[in-house]
């Protein structure tokens, strides 16, 4: 399957066994990639479902389900304060690749972007794919940008506490590197060392600051909410490189 070519579709799109092909995705699937009547290729709706379809027309015949296994067993959301320029597009093509589930864009008191309305759009088709790309079950959602004491609240508020944790990445201050803090982390191994959770899926929320980094109220603020402060290194990164390296340092710790 892994010549095959991958659209992403609306669920929608999925009537009676057969998919309907909007008219992009049949100058895409035509025009750009060169399929014709007959040929196969795949089609994945962002929730975690993928057929083996079969163009035909102006719409394609779904032959079968498949079984596609590529998503991380913990669910990570990352709260990323905007950068300048173009950089959050690469942030949400590598994070959708190494495997996020939720990218929550937010203002802290030194990002210098105010993102348009078309910029969440762009955001959004990037991570679509992304997640083609790299064969992934489902598109992580992406959020409007909202202010990061905002982000906090909504995380708390929306959390199991007893199966989740929470990091801020600072990069000054003498705190324990992330790695080292995932090591603990609620998962149960079985008698063959296999990883299980048996209370449910874990959730992972980790942030990550601007330009110039979190401001000491930032930091105290996200403590307050139950956010523990970790380092990502004894290097200063960017703010385009730290999400990379973080989300990098969960799936080493949690993907056997």
């Amino acid at each position: 399957m892994s010549q095959l070519q991958r659209i992403a579709i609306a669920p929608s799109q999925f009537q009676q066994g057969q998919i309907l092909l909007t008219k992009e995705q049949q100058h895409y699937l035509g025009r750009v990639l060169r399929l014709r009547e007959g040929d196969r290729f795949i089609a994945m709706d962002g929730k975690g479902k993928w057929w083996l379809a079969q163009l035909a027309g102006e719409q394609a015949q779904v032959l079968e389900a498949l079984l596609v296994e590529t998503e991380l067993p913990v669910s990570i959301t990352l709260m990323v304060a905007l950068p300048k320029g173009n950089g959050f597009d690469e942030v949400v093509r590598c994070c959708t690749e190494l495997g996020v589930t939720c990218i929550a864009p937010v203002l802290s008191d030194r990002t210098l972007l105010d993102p348009s309305p078309q910029k969440l759009e762009r955001w959004r088709r990037i991570a679509a794919e992304a997640a083609e790309q790299s064969e992934r079950s489902f598109v992580p959602t992406i959020l409007e940008p909202i202010a990061f004491n905002t982000g906090l609240s909504l995380v708390i508020s929306h959390l199991s506490f007893a199966n989740s944790q929470q990091y801020i990445c600072e990069a000054r201050g003498e705190f324990p590197h992330l790695k080292d803090c995932l090591q603990h982390k609620g998962q149960m191994t079985n008698e063959k060392g296999q990883m299980t959770n048996d209370k449910g899926q874990e959730t992972i929320v980790i942030a990550t600051g601007p330009e110039g980094g979190w401001t000491t109220q930032e930091v105290e603020n996200a403590i307050a909410s139950g956010f523990q402060p970790v380092s990502l290194g004894r290097r200063i990164l960017r703010a385009v490189t730290a999400p990379v390296v973080a989300l990098s340092l969960i799936t080493a710790s949690c993907e056997v």
